[in-house]
């Protein structure tokens, strides 16, 4: 008995192994692991960030500063008027905002003539000796005069269409960088 006993004792430690995790599920684990990398490569296929530049297309840098600027033009779009400057006087009187949507401004202040013009002359009038003024300060401050600065500060019902042709307008009158004026929202 004793023998038997011994040799039992044996064979149990020569067939002992180690015990095996059984209850783990690793397919479970994999499938999940599958959907999210699906899901990640998902959100970052389809982020705007995630664009190739080359020299084919390089996006533009942001030059937002944590102050609005301080220098350039301020051009004006109220409900009823363009102002040019600190001014009262209007350069430019609106019509109602139904026919600005349609058509823009007035034909007869378009450098054609024609409403599909969008370039003003009364406001390029105006923006004349002002870019003029800020040119002549530039080169006594030794700064690029090749362009000049506006802010346009735009009523927040403002037509796009009017707000194009005073860009338009800007840019044919050597302005070449614009800061929008907005009100930081209350929420963020």
């Amino acid at each position: 008995m004793v023998r038997y006993k011994a040799a039992l004792r044996l064979a149990i430690r020569k067939n002992k192994r180690e015990t095996e995790i059984d209850f783990l599920n690793i397919t479970a684990l994999l499938d999940l692991m599958t959907i999210i990398l699906v899901f990640l490569l998902q959100s970052m296929a389809s982020s705007a960030t995630s664009i190739a530049e080359s020299q084919d297309l390089t996006l533009p840098r942001s030059v937002m500063s944590d102050e609005p600027a301080q220098e350039g033009v301020r051009v004006t779009i109220s409900k009823s008027a363009i102002l040019v400057g600190d001014g009262s006087d209007p350069v430019v009187e609106l019509p109602s905002r139904e026919s600005l949507m349609q058509s823009g401004l007035d034909a007869r202040h378009k450098r054609s003539g024609q409403p599909g013009d969008l370039y003003i002359v009364p406001l390029a009038n105006a923006l004349q000796s002002v870019r003029e003024f800020d040119k002549r300060l530039r080169a006594s401050r030794n700064l690029d005069t090749s362009t000049s600065e506006a802010i346009i500060v735009a009523d927040a019902e403002t037509p796009y269409r009017l707000l194009i042709e005073v860009l338009y307008t800007l840019g044919q009158c050597e302005f070449g960088k614009y800061h929008l004026l907005v009100r930081k929202s209350d929420s963020g």
